[in-house]
Formats: C-alpha cells, sequence, structure tokens
C-alpha cells in the first residue's frame, strides 16, 4: 500500500491596514477594500465608523492611488476624512 501525502501552502492574508499599497488596494475585491478601509478608520480610534466616512474614505484611497500615487505608494498617504 501506498500513502501519498502532499502539501498544501496556505497563504495567510493580513489586513495591513494604512500599509496597505495602492497596487494591493486595487487589486483587492470591493469586500476586502472595505475591511482595509474599517481597519485604518478603527486604527484611527473610529470605532463604529458611519457610513459616510467609510464611503468617503474608500473613495478618497481609491482616487489618490488612481490620480497621484504609485503602485508602491501606501494609502495612509491618501487624503481622508
Amino acid at each position: 500500500m501506498t500513502v501519498l501525502s502532499g502539501c498544501s501552502q496556505v497563504e495567510e492574508v493580513t489586513n495591513e491596514g494604512d500599509d496597505t499599497s495602492c497596487g494591493d488596494f486595487v487589486g483587492f475585491d470591493e469586500a476586502k477594500q472595505n475591511e482595509t478601509i474599517t481597519k485604518i478608520l478603527t486604527d484611527e480610534g473610529k470605532n463604529e465608523p458611519g457610513n459616510a466616512e467609510h464611503s468617503g474614505t474608500r473613495l478618497s484611497v481609491t482616487t489618490y492611488c488612481q490620480v497621484v500615487g504609485n503602485h508602491d505608494s501606501p494609502i495612509k498617504e491618501a487624503p481622508h476624512l
């Protein structure tokens, strides 16, 4: 009897918050972008950011990455509420 064993590589994804690069952020799906924005806001002490603040920050970061930032720019450089 032959036993086959394999290894699977498990990718651990950590939420880097405002240290996330623009390249990573724009490549995220909407859910992951929202998680990242929530982490940024909670790291700033805003425990329950409102929808307007969340949406405004996400729009600001997205616009910054598309217009001013480059692939490696950290999203913390984006102006936000």
